[in-house]
């Protein structure tokens, strides 16, 4: 089932491209039709679960373009426009794709069949990244971002943090990126000198322990050197562990 996001604020097209996605894709799960660039980045701000979205690039409040101005998207994008002058800047963003309206049915179909070898070969080539990343973690880690790869020493990480079943990763500079593993996996590829899992949301990095306070029912909390999107509590029953670790590695 390929899950779609629609960005249309003509409700014939929407309701035209949604027919013949049935119609190639009877399995198809339109998850949002939205209207304008302000509802779209109302929608993309939180996270998505979607396959890939078709863009009109003239909406009723502006260019479609504005979007990705306000947030990152990292959803294989197909533009949908009766204009061919924004090809160029489509192609600046993560689009694999430009329909000119009026496109047949068969013009889409070439389009998702594109969509399914780009990620065959990007399942592929990550596969083989992982591996790598795997044998080097104590050193480096490949993150995705975007259209791109970033190698990221553990070094300069600040510490993982994960809500809603979404992990991020947040450097000592207060970079964060997506990180397509669970802390559970993490913790047992990072080095225990270098981190520990402070509770179900975090771990954290010993450089970036800034200072420690006793907090109620004999807990401690930490502050780091860098924004936290939450209070770090270490739990009573881990508190002795972690002052250990602290005391082994000062």
């Amino acid at each position: 089932m390929r899950r779609v996001v629609i960005v249309e604020d003509e409700t014939a097209a929407a309701v035209n491209l949604r027919s013949m996605l049935h119609s190639i894709e009877p399995t198809t799960e339109v998850v949002a039709i939205l209207e304008s660039v302000e509802e779209a980045i109302e929608f993309f701000s939180s996270k998505v679960e979607a396959d890939i979205i078709f863009m009109d690039i003239h909406l009723a409040d502006g260019d479609s373009f504005r979007i990705f101005r306000s947030v990152d998207i990292d959803i294989p994008i197909i533009f949908t426009t009766a204009y061919d002058q924004y090809a160029i800047e489509a192609f600046k963003v993560n689009s694999i794709d430009y329909l000119l309206k009026p496109f047949k049915e068969e013009e889409l179909r070439r389009a998702l069949n594109k969509l399914r070898r780009l990620t065959a070969n990007e399942q592929n080539e990550m596969s083989k990244i992982d591996d790598v990343a795997s044998e080097s973690m104590v050193k480096t880690m490949l993150i995705r971002y975007k259209d791109r790869i970033i190698p990221i020493n553990v070094e300069d990480v600040a510490f993982f943090y994960t809500f809603s079943e979404r992990v991020t990763l947040t450097t000592l500079s207060g970079e964060c990126y997506h990180v397509d593993k669970t802390l559970e996996t993490l913790i047992q590829q990072l080095p225990p000198e270098q981190f520990f899992r402070a509770n179900r949301q975090f771990i954290v990095s010993r450089r970036a322990v800034k200072d420690i306070a006793v907090w109620f029912g004999s807990r401690l909390t930490l502050n780091l050197s860098v924004e936290l999107p939450e209070r770090i509590v270490i739990p009573k029953a881990r508190v002795a562990e972690f002052k250990q670790w602290l005391m082994d590695n000062n």
